[in-house]
């Protein structure tokens, strides 16, 4: 690696690869490791990675006397997208394995950014819809609670698509979405009153954990807990950015529809104990599954997600009722899910982040953050003091859940590794297969 001219290429691979990880939600530490993994397989030693929320360096210096090569790149984009955060780990490994090149590698990931998705924007809007969906029916919500939340999640997505071809921030979208959220539910509930009283909480709950999918509370946790300091400290800022843009928009549309005189909360506040395990476990597997389609997941993983996201409601509940928090609750089903997703993403061939990700959708607190609003906005110190303290059983429920997955992913990487050690020692002579399948060496031209 003398040529200046391959080294430059090499660490533009590194950023651009570094790049598509760190916008779709990957930790810096994960982030900092593909690069230096990719840069070492391509001949390039001792380089040096740093990252930040917005920005990625990376520089090379080959002798003491000789000064070092420094390239940056700036981070804009953040969308969620797993179809191109799969084909890329796959192109990483390609690399890391010496079954791709330089210039090959090059011209793969040129091919992955620059193509556009398999699946139609629509059918993403479409999926935000049958996410919230979910949601309202993991709540208890009735079939015209479930239809009035898709219409108004794909009203927000529509929304949100509007705001973001203007260049409008993401705060602003969030306190968009709220409010759409809040008033079209109450509008719903106003025209359907003559027939049938509908619980518009719970459509207004949907919308809010459709709004909080989109925040990266577990990428921010990691980054705190692997002491990339910086980085986790500006994601936990465009965190609490985010969710005090929903704050906002929900409080506005609350007032907004008291103005109006229109009755939100018409049955009254959501009461998970009220909701039946099998249902509820259900409604979260198709919002699990529903947030995967809609990011862009593989195929093949959507329908391993939704049973992690079941699994994951049925372990809360469980937890829940033996007399712990909720906050404890959640941070065992997110244990779960970390611990069982190393392994689903190394079956079904996609980073762990894909699977772990959508089965923790179900388990935001939404219905925290709208029994706060609505606690908040009523009359007498003790309802303001309760409303409070949902507030604070939100944001612990929020790190529950992104420290649990963590965890799980720490305990599973090793564990694995020791059980296949163990399986190999006790497998003894077999009649049929081989207990290790022989590396195949590289042949060289």
């Amino acid at each position: 690696m003398d040529r200046p001219s391959t080294l430059n290429r090499t660490l533009d691979l590194c950023l651009r690869i570094g790049e598509v990880l760190l916008s779709s939600g990957a930790g810096a530490a994960d982030v900092t490791a593909t690069m230096r993994a990719v840069s070492r397989s391509l001949g390039v030693r001792q380089a040096q990675v740093d990252v930040t929320f917005t920005s990625l360096a990376m520089s090379v210096q080959q002798a003491p006397d000789e000064a070092p090569i420094v390239q940056i790149r700036q981070v804009t984009q953040r969308d969620i997208d797993y179809e191109d955060l799969t084909l890329v780990d796959h192109l990483v490994r390609d690399v890391v394995a010496g079954r791709l090149e330089l210039d090959d590698a090059r011209a793969e990931l040129a091919r992955i950014v620059s193509s556009g998705h398999t699946r139609p924007r629509w059918a993403a809007t479409l999926g935000w819809g049958a996410m919230c969906a979910g949601v309202a029916l993991q709540l208890g919500g009735g079939p015209v609670v479930v239809l009035v939340a898709t219409l108004a999640a794909v009203a927000i997505d529509l929304l949100r698509q509007a705001l973001t071809r203007r260049r409008l921030p993401f705060f602003y979208q969030q306190v968009a979405g709220g409010v759409v959220a809040t008033v079209l539910a109450a509008a719903c509930t106003a025209i359907a009153s003559p027939w049938q009283q509908l619980n518009t909480s719970l459509v207004v709950t949907a919308n809010i954990v459709m709004l909080l999918a989109g925040i990266g509370f577990m990428g921010a946790i990691q980054d705190a807990l692997s002491g990339f300091y910086v980085t986790g400290g500006a994601r936990i800022l465009e965190a609490v950015l985010a969710t005090a843009g929903i704050i906002a928009g929900v409080g506005g549309g609350l007032s907004l529809c008291s103005a109006l005189g229109l009755d939100v909360a018409l049955v009254g506040l959501p009461n998970l104990g009220l909701v039946g395990a099998g249902a509820a476990a259900v409604g979260g597997g198709i919002a699990a599954a529903a947030f995967a389609f809609s990011s862009y997941a593989p195929k093949r993983i959507l329908l391993p997600a939704g049973l992690l996201g079941a699994v994951a409601l049925a372990t809360s509940t469980a937890v829940g009722q033996s007399g712990l928090g909720r906050a404890w609750a959640v941070g065992a089903a997110a244990f779960a899910i970390g611990l069982l997703g190393f392994t689903v993403g190394r079956r079904f061939r996609v980073p762990p982040l894909v699977v772990v990700v959508p089965p923790i959708v179900p388990l935001l607190p939404g219905l925290s953050i709208y029994r706060g609003l609505f606690l908040l906005g009523e009359d007498g110190g003790e309802r303001v003091a309760q409303g409070l303290l949902e507030m604070a059983t939100a944001a612990s429920v929020a790190i529950a859940l992104a420290a649990g997955v963590i965890l799980g992913e720490y305990v599973a990487q090793p564990v694995l590794r020791e059980a296949r050690r163990v399986e190999a020692r006790l497998a003894g002579p077999r009649l049929v297969g081989v207990t290790r399948a022989p590396r195949r060496r590289r042949r060289t031209p």
